[in-house]
């Protein structure tokens, strides 16, 4: 059946922008660098989870899983690039 009102998309977009208000907050408030970045670095990775699950309709498709095993896989993969960069060229190992 098919839906005549998107709540669910809508509920994505009024999350979004709670989430881009959050980061705003942080910008405009002094807090020290740790803890700005680390409520930064959370909103990042929770609005790209919401855009990849709501807009993108990544869950919806009987290739769910495949997409988000993926979608991991990609992640580990940048993340392990990431910190053998930071290791080979800064902490000198």
């Amino acid at each position: 059946m098919k839906e005549l009102f998107p709540a669910k998309q809508v509920m994505g977009f009024v999350a979004s922008l709670v989430l881009t208000a959050v980061a705003l907050l942080v910008y405009f408030t002094d807090m020290t660098f740790t803890v700005g970045m680390t409520i930064l670095l959370a909103t990042a990775f929770i609005q790209a989870f919401l855009q990849i699950v709501v807009f993108m309709h990544a869950g919806e498709s009987k290739d769910g899983k495949a997409i988000y095993a993926n979608i991991l896989y990609a992640l580990i993969i940048a993340l392990v690039s990431v910190f053998g960069t930071l290791l080979i060229l800064l902490w000198d190992m």
